[in-house]
C-alpha cells in the first residue's frame, strides 16, 4: 500500500512429522538401499529362504529318481546362492547373476530340480524392483540358455550317468516359470514406482502446507507488529516533543506505548504458541471484527480519528474470514498512520448475503518521508484475500487520498475452515 501511494495509482494442521515410512506398500517396495540403512541386512527373510531351500531340495530329490540327491557340495552351492540374497538391496545386479550362476552349477552337476529356482526368482525380483530390469532379464536369460545347453547337449558328459535329454514339454514348464518370474517382478516394479510417486506427491503436499503455514504466521506477525510499532512510533515522537513543555501529555503517550506493546507481545505470544504446540487449541480467541472499537481507540491514541460504518447484520462470517477482515482493516489503518498526512479515516463494513465488503478511506496526501515503503502491507492483504477467494483493490482516489477495498466471501471452502 505504501509503495502504491508513492506511485499514486492502484494497483496464496502444520505437518511437524512427514508421512509414515510405510503406508501404501510392503517394505520390500522401498527405495533401494533403505533396507540396508544403518548397516541393516534382510536377515529374517534370507534365513527363511535358506532353510526352505535346504530342506525342500532334499524332498524334491526323492521324486526325481534320475537326478542326484543333494550332498555336501550341493548344500554349499545352495548356501552360496541363498546367502547372496543378504546383499540383494545393496547390490541387486551382482546378486541376480550370482543366484542364476549357482543355480546353473547346481543343475549342471546333476542335482534335482526344486527350490533352488526360488533363489533365482528372489534375486531377479529384487533387481527388477530396484530398477535394474536389463540385469534381471540377463540373469534369467543366462539361466535359461545354460539350461538348454545342459539339457540338450552337455548332459551326456555331465552327471548323473545315463542321463538323457530333457523333453521340450519340460522346457515349456521352465519357460512358463521364467515368464512368471519376469511378469511378477515387472508388476512389483510398476507398483513400487507408483507408490514412490505417491509418496513424493505427499511429501510435496506436506511441504506446500508447511510453506503456507509459515506464510500465514509471517502475515500474522507482520500485521501485529506493524500496527503496534506504528502506534508506538507516533506516541514516542509525541512524548519526546512534549517531555519538557507538557509532561502530563508525555505521560499519556508513554501509557499508550505501554498498552500497545503489551497487546503486541500478547498477540505475538499467541501466534508463537501455535507454532510450538500445533495440536493444541489457541489460548485466546483469534481477533475478529468485534474488536474494531479497539482498533479505533488505538488509532485515536496515535492521533487518527476513525469513523466506522457497519451495514447489514454482523456476526455471520466464518472465523477465517473474520480474522482476515480484522487484519486487513488493521493494516489499512496502520498505513494511514504511517504514510498519510490525513488525521481522519473512514471504515465501511458491509455484510451481504454471500460477501463481506470492507472499505478504508483517508483524505491523504501521502507524506513524502514515508511514501516509499516496501509494499509488504498491501501484498499481505492481497495474500489474505486470495487465500479466501476474495479480492483487494487499493489505490489513489480521484478526489485525493487513498482507498482500500476488500471483498471476502462470508463462507469459505479454504482448508483452514474445513
Amino acid at each position: 500500500m505504501d509503495e502504491q501511494r508513492e506511485q499514486g495509482c492502484g494497483g496464496p494442521s502444520l505437518p511437524w512429522g512427514g508421512p509414515p515410512t510405510w503406508r501404501h506398500g510392503p517394505p520390500w517396495w522401498r527405495r533401494r538401499g533403505e533396507a540396508a540403512d544403518a548397516g541393516r541386512l534382510p536377515w529374517p527373510t534370507t534365513l527363511a529362504i535358506t532353510v526352505f531351500v535346504q530342506i525342500g531340495s532334499k524332498y524334491a530329490a526323492q521324486g526325481q529318481l534320475d537326478r542326484l540327491e543333494p550332498d555336501v557340495p550341493a548344500r554349499l552351492l545352495l548356501l552360496a546362492g541363498t546367502l547372496s540374497l543378504l546383499l540383494r538391496h545393496r547390490h541387486p545386479v551382482a546378486v541376480a547373476y550370482v543366484t542364476a550362476g549357482t543355480a546353473l552349477c547346481y543343475l549342471g552337476a546333476g542335482y534335482a530340480y526344486g527350490p533352488v529356482l526360488i533363489t533365482v526368482a528372489v534375486g531377479c525380483f529384487a533387481a527388477v524392483v530396484a530398477g535394474h530390469r536389463r540385469a534381471a532379464w540377463g540373469a534369467v536369460a543366462l539361466l535359461w540358455a545354460g539350461h538348454l545347453l545342459l539339457a540338450h547337449w552337455l548332459y551326456q558328459w555331465l552327471p548323473p550317468d545315463g542321463d538323457h535329454a530333457r523333453t521340450w514339454g519340460e522346457e515349456t514348464v521352465v519357460a512358463v516359470w521364467v515368464v512368471a518370474v519376469v511378469a511378477v517382478s515387472e508388476l512389483a516394479r510398476v507398483r513400487r514406482e507408483q507408490w514412490m510417486k505417491e509418496r513424493a506427491e505427499r511429501a510435496r503436499a506436506a511441504e506446500r502446507r508447511a510453506d503456507e503455514e509459515r506464510l500465514r504466521m509471517a502475515r500474522e506477525l507482520h500485521d501485529v507488529l506493524a500496527h503496534s510499532i506504528s502506534v508506538i512510533n507516533v506516541q514516542a515522537g509525541v512524548g519526546l516533543a512534549l517531555l519538557d513543555s507538557d509532561p502530563e501529555q508525555a505521560r499519556t503517550a508513554l501509557t499508550t506505548i505501554k498498552a500497545a506493546s503489551k497487546e503486541a507481545l500478547g498477540e505475538v505470544r499467541q501466534v508463537l504458541d501455535t507454532l510450538r504446540t500445533p495440536g493444541d487449541a489457541p489460548r485466546a480467541p483469534a481477533p475478529g471484527l468485534d474488536r474494531l472499537p479497539e482498533l479505533v481507540r488505538q488509532a485515536a491514541s496515535a492521533g487518527l480519528t476513525v469513523d466506522v460504518d457497519t451495514q447489514g447484520s454482523g456476526g455471520k462470517a466464518a472465523p477465517g474470514v473474520d480474522l482476515a477482515a480484522f487484519r486487513i482493516v488493521q493494516e489499512a489503518l496502520t498505513n494511514v498512520v504511517r504514510h498519510s498526512g490525513s488525521r481522519h479515516a473512514r471504515v465501511l463494513v458491509r455484510y451481504e448475503a454471500t460477501a463481506l465488503t470492507l472499505r478504508v478511506d483517508d483524505d491523504g496526501p501521502a507524506t513524502g518521508a514515508e511514501a516509499g515503503g516496501s509494499g509488504n502491507g498491501l501484498a499481505g492483504m492481497r495474500e489474505r484475500a486470495a487465500a479466501l477467494n476474495g479480492t483487494i483493490e487499493a489505490g489513489a482516489r480521484p478526489d485525493g487520498g487513498f482507498r482500500v477495498t476488500a471483498v471476502l466471501p462470508i463462507r469459505t471452502a479454504s482448508r483452514e475452515d474445513q
